[in-house]
């Protein structure tokens, strides 16, 4: 391993030479034509790379501006950049990310740049100074603004989309296309995406639907990453020697290490199961497999601590298992900070954590978090409570934290860099099943290593498991296709607010315009070639038949209707002689002698069980005249079943005995009885009048006696397959053109039937309270309002029933919800009986399913809202066979809080649900909750 290269020195860094009399002329051009990039500049401490200068460029010539580049390359430059023009021209900028976390940040670096008058922060759960002049909000936050048409967005000039490559994502990426949509032509849009490999196609959609838009692509990481394996307990390079385009990137002659596929193979035939390891090398064929035990967390951070590749970001994809990562190396006596670096953690972590109740400390396992931070170790996963969170985020940037063991959330937008990624697997749960990682996802999550400016290299470390070959992970490190691919598709609310604002004819229009109809307009283009190929090619089919091709057309559609007409009588048959067969089975009774007429039992059989089922087809167990004994099924008889006679049997037949089953042969051979000659089955279809009457028109057809028919019916049939593919093809390219627009017609009809929209597709008072209700299950929530179900709720009642409609289960519950008792248990029923309703118009509509309602979160956060303690909750979820986190916990809390503030603000607090759901939101925003919040 290349491990003493990883130290960076500054000094040891070339001084950049003079530059030539040519350079600083087009130097000076450039400080002329672009005075606000020059300013810029000035106020930072290194030198911008062409992708970030290109990017500046374009933005103060006043274009937009989509800038693809890796992790960590510095893409932020860009949009930090539309802050600085902002502020020079008297305007607005937004700063939108795609999560809460990243906003934080963003928020921290612009206020202590910019100071905190200038910065806001807007982030559904806070509001920080949101009139001021630069605000940094969640991408949501601008889309709910954009339709409520809010006076912020007087004076927009710039809005930066961080990672907007998140539209992408099925769950929340239609935000992103909805505010690209509709943001006012002047305001000009900052995109700053990881790299994908349709970022040019991205940018033409840009173009068309925001105007003049410059596409900066660059691919080229500015730290290099070295790829490895840990097999065992030895590390290998996982290519072979080094080339100019860097370690690890795509190369035609890249090839792997030699000795690591060596390595590898060996390691895969010791832990191969018995039946898979090659013969002949000592061991039996149920040789015990040596279990194999990947390496000691604890020895693989010392290995990396004494390679100096520390700090390091260890994704385990489980948070069970970050969690006992942690425990483990604490539990080891492993210690990664200096006893000064463990009092500064000491005074981060009180004043991160300053607001948390001391009563709760206990149960969110505080002082075991805090003595592993002040080791140097850390978990970091969706279920940590926010304030923990942050605080490691905020201690290993700062290089107070060594390794973190993380889920792939990490991976998302927060500034984490580290020298070192390690993969523990290449496998991840992604809600459904275990699935392998993608070639983006694997460079997503190793992008974090190497930091700029620090680190002069990177170094990502797959862990070798029983399966895994090194090829697979040359794989994932040298794809470089990334699509990005639309995940946008209107809703209820979407289609609400559209309407509204611009008419149906100019919704649908605006629907035409998404990245999502123009990627799949693009996608047809191939298929429409095709069709017209395939025309062209069903003529020379016609052309090539002599005699009349309608003449020939018309009996191959004959001939097909009498082969159709044949196998359905031949299924017909075979079903009609299953079900006899089977009735048959069930008149026999013990001791009866049958015969078995196909079939390895072949021959007379004597049951000594009818096996009778009230359910299934009887499996009589017989004896035959070999003595053997089991049991048969309808298959093993083409006809019914008839005794040919009796046996006397003992009342208790013990067929594992070998002498009984001789002594019940032995009888059946005395009985004399003989098997029946096998019956020839008539076949129905020499009956059938209608198969009968198409074979005789098939015989008076003109063409029947052809002399060339056979031939040219060959170039008849293939006409037919072809026309089929064509008309599929057609079907398709139908069924992709317009399909958002399509959608959306028939929301719009499930709409106005239920008193959303007038028939003149007028939004009525309903469709107004739905316009405000942005939520996963937006339609459901109106529907409970509107018909009163969540009507004389108490605040902890109401807060457990509107938990049903945003919480969701990781997995299937292992116990059934718990629910409060009072209104609860009525309101519950009410609401899933309407989830039933609107669920049988989606599938009528042929719409998207909206979510089932689950109320796996409404016992606990009835108790938070009646006042009960953390420690409460959290131990009656435990008994209740739940599992909750304290982070999962503050997170299901704040999204219940933020749909009952949705709630109040669309009733108002006159209306008597409205104002329990205000009453619900104070009863729940206090303790861990309230924590952290403005």
């Amino acid at each position: 391993m290349r491990a003493g290269r990883t130290m960076w020195n500054p000094d040891a860094v070339d001084q950049a030479s003079s530059p030539t009399p040519a350079e600083a002329y087009q130097a000076a051009r450039r400080r002329g034509r672009y005075p606000q990039l020059t300013r810029f500049s000035g106020e930072v401490s290194f030198e911008f790379d062409d992708f970030q200068t290109r990017g500046c460029q374009a933005l103060e010539d006043g274009h937009g501006v989509l800038v693809c580049a890796p992790t960590g390359a510095g893409k932020t430059v860009v949009g930090e950049f539309a802050v600085h023009l902002a502020l020079a021209e008297g305007r607005k900028c937004f700063y939108t990310t795609p999560i809460k976390a990243l906003s934080n940040q963003k928020y921290a670096d612009l206020t202590s740049r910019y100071g905190p008058d200038q910065v806001g922060l807007l982030t559904g759960d806070t509001a920080i100074n949101g009139n001021a002049q630069i605000v940094v909000m969640t991408t949501e936050v601008l889309r709910n603004m954009l339709y409520a048409g809010s006076s912020a967005l007087h004076d927009l000039g710039y809005v930066v989309m961080d990672e907007i490559h998140y539209l992408a994502d099925r769950f929340r990426g239609a935000v992103w296309e909805e505010v690209i949509l509709h943001l006012p032509e002047y305001v000009r849009v900052v995109g700053l995406s990881a790299t994908v490999s349709n970022a040019e196609e991205f940018g033409e959609w840009l173009v068309e639907v925001r105007g003049d838009t410059t596409v900066v692509v660059d691919e080229h990481r500015p730290v290099p990453l070295w790829q490895h394996m840990l097999v065992g307990n030895r590390m290998f390079d996982l290519f072979a020697g080094e080339r100019d385009d860097g370690p690890g990137e795509k190369n035609g002659e890249a090839t792997i290490n030699p000795m690591l596929l060596r390595r590898a193979e060996d390691m895969g035939r010791m832990h191969a199961p018995a039946g898979l390891r090659g013969r002949g090398r000592g061991r039996g064929q149920g040789a015990r497999v040596p279990r194999f035990r990947p390496p000691s967390r604890v020895d693989m951070i010392d290995r990396l601590d004494n390679a100096a590749l520390l700090p390091a970001i260890v994704f385990i994809f489980s948070r069970a298992g970050c969690d006992a990562a942690v425990t483990q190396c604490v539990r080891s006596g492993l210690r990664l900070n200096t006893p000064e670096e463990i009092a500064e953690v000491r005074r981060v972590v009180d004043e991160r954590t300053a607001e948390l109740p001391e009563s709760d400390l206990g149960v969110l396992g505080y002082w075991e978090w805090r003595e592993a931070l002040e080791q140097g170790i850390a978990a970091h996963h969706a279920g940590l409570l926010p304030a923990f969170k942050e605080t490691v985020e905020e201690l290993f940037v700062r290089g107070l934290v060594k390794v973190v063991f993380a889920t792939e959330t990490l991976a998302l937008g927060i500034n984490m860099p580290a020298r070192t990624v390690v993969l523990e697997r290449l496998v991840k749960y992604n809600g459904e099943a275990h699935v392998d990682l993608t070639p983006g996802e694997y460079t997503q999550l190793t992008g974090r290593a190497g930091r700029r400016g620090i680190d002069i290299e990177g170094h990502a470390v797959v862990v070798w498991q029983p399966g895994v070959d090194p090829r697979q992970v040359a794989g994932l490190a040298s794809t470089r296709t990334y699509p990005l691919r639309s995940s946008f598709r209107p809703g209820y609310n979407m289609a609400i607010n559209l309407v509204g604002q611009f008419g149906t004819e100019q919704a649908r229009d605006l629907l035409e315009q998404s990245f999502a109809q123009f990627q799949a307009d693009r996608s047809v283009v191939g298929t429409a070639r095709r069709i017209e190929r395939n025309k062209e090619a069903l003529t020379g089919y016609a052309d090539a038949v002599s005699g009349d091709f309608d003449d020939l057309l018309s009996y191959v559609e004959l001939r097909k209707r009498v082969s159709e007409r044949e196998k359905l009588l031949a299924r017909q048959n075979s079903a009609t002689r299953r079900a006899q067969t089977a009735e048959s089975l069930g008149k026999l009774r013990k001791g009866d002698v049958i015969s078995v007429p196909q079939g390895r039992r072949a021959g007379l059989a004597v049951v000594v069980d009818p096996g009778l089922d009230p359910i299934h087809e009887p499996r009589p167990v017989v004896v035959t005249e070999d003595r053997w004994s089991g049991p048969l099924s309808v298959s093993d008889f083409p006809a019914p079943v008839e005794s040919l006679g009796t046996v006397r049997l003992p009342k208790h037949v013990e067929l594992r005995s070998p002498k009984t089953r001789r002594d019940i042969a032995s009888s059946l051979r005395n009985t004399g009885i003989t098997r029946p000659p096998r019956e020839r089955r008539r076949s129905g279809a020499n009956e059938d009048a209608e198969l009968a009457t198409l074979r005789a028109e098939l015989r008076e057809h003109p063409a029947h006696g052809l002399a060339d028919r056979e031939a040219s019916l060959r170039w008849v049939e293939r006409y037919q397959r072809l026309a089929g593919e064509t008309a599929h093809l057609e079907r398709k390219v139908a069924a992709t053109t317009h399909s958002l627009a399509r959608a959306f017609d028939r929301i719009r009809a499930l709409l106005a039937e239920r008193g959303y929209f007038t028939a003149e597709d007028v939004v009525t008072e309903h469709g107004r309270m739905l316009s405000r209700l942005y939520s996963e299950s937006d339609l459901l929530a109106a529907e409970c309002i509107r018909h009163g179900i969540w009507n004389g709720l108490t605040p902890p009642e109401l807060s457990a029933v509107v938990s049903v409609l945003v919480y969701e289960a990781r997995r299937d519950a292992a116990a059934e919800p718990r629910l409060p008792s009072g209104g609860v248990p009525k309101a519950w029923q009410e609401t899933a009986r309407l989830w039933t309703e609107l669920v049988e118009d989606e599938r009528r509509h042929r719409l998207t399913r909206t979510r089932e309602p689950d109320a796996g979160f409404a016992w606990p956060v009835y108790r938070w809202s009646r006042g009960e303690s953390l420690e409460k909750v959290l131990t009656a979820a435990e008994a209740n066979g739940q599992e909750l986190s304290a982070g999962d916990f503050v997170r299901w809390s704040r999204q219940v809080i933020d749909l009952l503030d949705q709630i109040k603000d669309v009733l108002g607090r006159d209306h008597p649900v409205g104002a329990v759901a205000a009453k619900a939101v104070k009863t729940l925003r206090r303790g861990v909750v309230a924590a952290g919040d403005v």
